[in-house]
């Protein structure tokens, strides 16, 4: 399990500057939009990508910190 925690914390931390620097590109959201609105949006979709990445690589570092459970 701390392979895979480690393949999920850098598959977490390119993805998450990855898509960060293809967020700069992209034209801004407007505010009033909710989420399912959001998401017919490429921006909006790199937001929801972004979490996604930041999730992973979360859990890539509980799963390094705790390989086999408690």
């Amino acid at each position: 399990m701390r392979a895979f925690g480690a393949l999920l914390i850098t598959v977490g931390l390119f993805g998450f500057f990855y898509v960060s620097s293809e967020m700069e590109k992209a034209e801004p959201l407007p505010q009033e939009l909710g989420w399912r609105e959001a998401l017919d949006h490429p921006t909006g979709r790199l937001e929801m990508a972004r979490y996604g990445c930041a999730l992973a690589g979360g859990l890539g570092v509980l799963l390094l910190m705790f390989p086999k459970g408690r």
